[in-house]
């Protein structure tokens, strides 16, 4: 892959997303070896700004042996490095390889989530202490799991990822402007009626500052208010294990009832891991219409256009949310061909496109 792509890309992560500037610590997270490219891309822009940046590395593989061997108290033990990390830097740089979604596959649930409600404190001060930005790194595990090839899966990223995203704000901007003039979102579609209200919550819009590739607009439902049902065409994806066909019953805000065709026991455990759980902590609407594919990955999934996403736990502060949780889960609804949302009853989307 030419280097010069690379260096495209790591110039929109320090220059655009982060805005780093002279004197900054920037913290760069290595995840996988075949992130390396990126990690020193990033690693010399950073340099070429005057900041002062480190790079430390992660794997799956590490996490799989800490889940497989570990006692109860080294799962649920908060890498003290990881968070002291997140309060030295000013910025965060985090690069996410992929690895074989199934690597999980035969570690219990329980296991699963007590260590990522660990990691979730970790995140949590991420959001909370730094300016930061994910990227996900394809690799020969990611392009299988797409069902694409190498030489396509990285043509897709780089297509997706290095954009002017100067005026992808600005048409995500427009879009923005009317959810925020509404305080009451309904979605429906296929085996779907929900709707709650986003009176006095802000909308975000992401557009290369915090994920690339990027493309959505979100925010933070008021917490007592989503009634109704959902359903998901897409499988939520947790540490590399899929849950299909997910169904979510909502009343006075919280998760009444949770079924699907497979991993359901996991889906429980997840809503039962702390009192936040059953809460929707983020509603989104996918912008990026260069990502038309579910990769089986959020950083990818959440921003295809003509899709909506909630997430369940942990609501984003910025948005003015308050709940409070261990867990942020993303779950891909597919719109483009049923479905539509309506903004205080005005409908300003139908089967994938904005009428806006």
């Amino acid at each position: 892959m030419s280097d010069s792509l690379w260096e495209q890309l790591a110039k929109v992560l320090v220059n655009y997303s982060t805005k780093t500037r002279s004197g900054e610590k920037v913290q760069i997270t290595m995840m996988e070896v075949e992130t390396f490219p990126l990690a020193r891309a990033v690693y010399r822009e950073a340099v070429k700004v005057g900041a002062l940046p480190h790079i430390e590395y992660q794997s799956a593989y590490l996490e799989r042996d800490l889940m497989l061997y570990g006692n109860q108290e080294q799962l649920e033990w908060v890498p003290r490095m990881q968070a002291y990390g997140m309060e030295w830097a000013d910025v965060y740089v985090g690069l996410r390889g992929g690895r074989n979604p199934h690597e999980f596959s035969d570690i219990s649930p329980e296991r699963i989530v007590a260590h990522k409600r660990a990691m979730g404190q970790v995140s949590a001060m991420r959001n909370e202490l730094t300016r930061w930005v994910l990227v996900r790194v394809p690799n020969e595990s990611l392009a299988q799991q797409a069902n694409m090839s190498l030489d396509e899966m990285m043509s897709f990223f780089f297509n997706a990822a290095i954009r002017d995203w100067a005026e992808e704000s600005k048409r995500y901007h427009d879009i923005q402007r009317v959810f925020q003039a509404a305080e009451r979102v309904r979605i429906v579609g296929k085996d779907t009626d929900l709707s709650f209200s986003t009176k006095g919550r802000s909308y975000e819009v992401a557009d290369g500052q915090f994920n690339l590739p990027d493309g959505e607009i979100f925010t933070a439902p008021v917490d007592d208010s989503a009634e109704g049902h959902i359903y998901f065409e897409f499988p939520g994806v947790y540490v590399g294990q899929l849950v299909h066909d997910i169904r979510l019953e909502f009343s006075r805000g919280r998760v009444k009832k949770a079924t699907a065709s497979s991993n359901v026991e996991l889906l429980r455990r997840l809503i039962d891991m702390d009192e936040g759980a059953r809460g929707i902590g983020e509603f989104g609407v996918g912008t990026n219409f260069g990502i038309d594919r579910f990769c089986y990955d959020i950083l990818y999934d959440e921003k295809i256009g003509g899709t909506i996403h909630l997430a369940l736990g942990r609501a984003y502060a910025e948005c003015g949310g308050v709940n409070q949780s261990a867990l942020h889960w993303d779950i891909i609804k597919d719109l483009r061909r049923e479905g539509e949302i309506l903004l205080d009853g005005r409908r300003v989307f139908e089967n994938g496109k904005y009428l806006i």
